[in-house]
């Protein structure tokens, strides 16, 4: 895939462009954008370039179209999305033309040698033009991959802070990490409320566990000694990193193996489904 600018740097006159479009051993795919293969022939990934190409210097696949190429989410779509900068640009057949005011050099990547947005600003472009539960997809097969960053998202709305795909991506951003992270008070004090609805004894709130295993002692959410249970309470923003996976599964095999019941509960759980939660509850503590 070439520009008619790359084709002239290669040493190319336009004479002799012109004369190899007319034999075939070039093909125009856009306008001052030329193929060594049929228009109809080409990948997926060709029309990508083709469409950045057409588009000139700083132009960007983005929205559906980088969604698709950063394998976040398919598009059945023929329309191939392109941001550019804040300046005209010829519109193209095929080709959504997007122009920004607020596209930087940190929103631009190379993905299978193709000029695209990064991943959270595709996810924000994404948020502009999709329902939330498309952008819900894109970001859970984001994490998923482990591409996903969440200071680099932060960021994407802390400077789009005013836009509706701003307000559109901090939703999908809550419901996937299940809500608004809360703080620990508000988690323990929804969940004690809980105990408290479902009859059974208080926990000890925070409390150590030690266990004859020659290993550190365990500090729990909330412990029921008498019963051997440990409940903790996870919210995702801060179990999600690889240390924190790690680190839970070892202190559940350690308390495990002491003969604990260790049971994990998160806020979406606490908060949308507390039926379920207090049943858990009830049928975790009952007498004998």
């Amino acid at each position: 895939m070439f520009s008619l600018a790359q084709l002239v740097d290669l040493g190319l006159t336009a004479s002799a462009i012109h004369k190899r479009a007319k034999r075939g051993r070039l093909y125009r795919v856009h306008q001052a954008v030329y193929s060594i293969a049929p228009p109809e022939l080409l990948s997926r990934n060709g029309r990508f370039m083709a469409a950045v190409l057409a588009c000139g210097p700083g132009a960007l696949l983005s929205h559906r179209s980088a969604a698709e190429l950063h394998d976040l989410l398919a598009t059945a779509r023929s329309g191939i999305d392109v941001t550019v900068p804040n300046r005209s640009c010829h519109v193209h057949q095929g080709i959504d033309l997007h122009r920004s005011t607020t596209l930087t050099p940190a929103d631009t990547a190379i993905v299978d040698g193709i000029p695209c947005t990064t991943l959270a600003r595709t996810a924000l472009d994404l948020a502009a033009v999709s329902t939330q539960r498309r952008v819900e997809r894109a970001l859970t097969q984001g994490e998923i991959l482990g591409k996903l960053d969440a200071n680099a998202l932060e960021d994407q709305l802390h400077r789009n802070a005013k836009t509706a795909a701003a307000r559109n991506l901090r939703g999908a951003l809550d419901a996937v990490r299940g809500g608004p992270a809360p703080t620990w008070s508000v988690f323990e004090e929804q969940f004690l409320a809980l105990c408290r609805r479902a009859g059974v004894p208080p926990p000890e709130v925070n409390a150590w566990v030690m266990l004859d295993d020659g290993e550190p002692a365990i500090r729990a959410d909330f412990v029921w000694r008498d019963q051997r249970v440990v409940i903790e309470t996870d919210g995702h923003r801060y179990h999600n990193t690889r240390w924190a996976f790690e680190t839970d599964r070892r202190r559940d095999q350690r308390l495990t193996l002491a003969g604990w019941r260790v049971v994990r509960v998160t806020w979406r759980q606490l908060t949308q489904d507390p039926a379920r939660i207090q049943a858990l509850l009830s049928g975790l503590l009952r007498p004998g």
